[in-house]
Parts: C-alpha cells; structure tokens; sequence
C-alpha cells in the first residue's frame, strides 16, 4: 500500500544517518585533558623542587631573564620612540624609559646582587602602587562588591612593598622559598586533578557506550 502523496509507488530512498562521532570526541577531548593536566602539574613540581633545592641559582637564573627582560623592553621602547605612529610629546618619555630599561637591564649583567635588588625593587614599588591604588579605590568606593576584601588585599599589598623595598635581599630570599613551596602544592594538586579525571574518564566510557544503544526497536508498520 503506498502513501497518497508518492503516487510512483516507490517512495524516497532510505537516509543513511552518518556515525555518532560525539562521545568518541568528547573522549579524546578528556583524554588530552588530563595529560596535559598531568605534565603541567609535574613541570611545576619539579621546578618547585629546583627552586627549594638550589635557592641562590635559582635567583642568578631569574637575575639574567630580568636583566633580559628589561633589555627587550628598552630596545621597543627606544624603537617605538622613533616610529611615525608616536604622537611628538609621547617621543620623549618612551625614549626616556627606553634608556632608562636598556641601562637597568645592563646592570642587571653585572652581577647577582645588582640583579636581584633591581628585581626587588622593581617588585616592591609595584605592590606598593597597586596596593595604593586598591586600598584608595576600595575606601572611596562605598558600593564596591566585595569592598572588604579589596580594601584588605590593598592594605597587604602596600605592606609587601613596603616591606621588599625596605629589606630586598632578604624579602626576595623569602619569596623565592615562598614560589617553590607554592608551585609544589599547586602541582601536587593538579596531578590529583589529573588522575581524578582519568579515573572518571574511565568510568564513564562504558557507560557512554551502553548508552548510545536504542532502549525501543523501532517496528514498520504491517502493510496492507
């Protein structure tokens, strides 16, 4: 018996639906994200073990990238003072805080001691500042969200700064000891992230399976 709207009698051919390709990319998605989970939370426990185990390397080591660091930034400074693009009263401060950048950045390859005291005092005076202006922002702004908080970590940041510019060798010493420890608490608990998703991930494959299986059978209707 054939429809009224097919008057041919042979109807339209069946549709080939293509292969549910979700769940298998859902699981290589979650496969790649607990291994790069994984390897992020090694890499920060090692160089946490590095920091911990070699303090005053690691210090000469972060010395020279800042000493880098402010190198890069003279020389686009300098450069950027130069370009057409710059507005004539902006020319001379980016030439001024380029040369100031290049010369810092040379002291810093002078020795360990330059190095990290530029360092500290370059992570000093901008806690000091950010503290400031948090602390300014959070007591003038009474309908701030969260006012209490930011008042709080404003008045710890000024602290900090205050603290690394008054005594920079050894605040830095400390926060090195500080990085170290942080970084193997943080990979530890990505690792535990890690092989916690795996293990779920695991759990929920079969699963997924079973349930891309139809519960009802679809049955064509008896012709007649």
């Amino acid at each position: 018996m054939t429809s009224p709207s097919d008057p041919s009698g042979t109807g339209p051919p069946p549709r080939t639906e293509p292969p549910d390709t979700t769940a298998e990319r859902l699981g290589a998605l979650a496969n790649l994200g607990w291994q790069i989970l994984l390897t992020t939370g090694l890499a920060a426990i090692a160089l946490g073990v590095v920091v911990l185990a070699w303090p005053e390397e690691t210090l000469r080591v972060v010395g020279v990238l800042f000493g880098v660091y402010l190198l890069v930034i003279g020389v686009f400074q300098l450069a950027a003072a130069f370009g057409t693009h710059v507005p004539g009263h902006l020319r001379a401060l980016h030439f001024l805080t380029g040369a100031l950048s290049v010369l810092l950045g040379l002291i810093c390859f002078r020795g360990t001691l330059q190095s990290l005291l530029l360092l500290a005092l370059w992570i000093g005076f901008s806690w000091l500042l950010r503290g400031i202006m948090v602390t300014a922002t959070a007591a003038s702004a009474e309908a701030m969200p969260a006012r209490g908080w930011m008042l709080f970590s404003g008045i710890i940041g000024t602290l900090a700064g205050i603290v690394l510019i008054v005594s920079p060798f050894t605040s830095i010493a400390a926060l090195t000891l500080v990085t170290g420890i942080m970084a193997i608490v943080l990979g530890a608990v990505e690792v535990f992230h890690a092989v916690r998703m795996r293990v779920e991930g695991g759990r929920l494959a079969p699963g997924a399976t079973a349930e891309r299986r139809p519960l009802f059978r679809s049955q064509p209707h008896p012709q007649h």
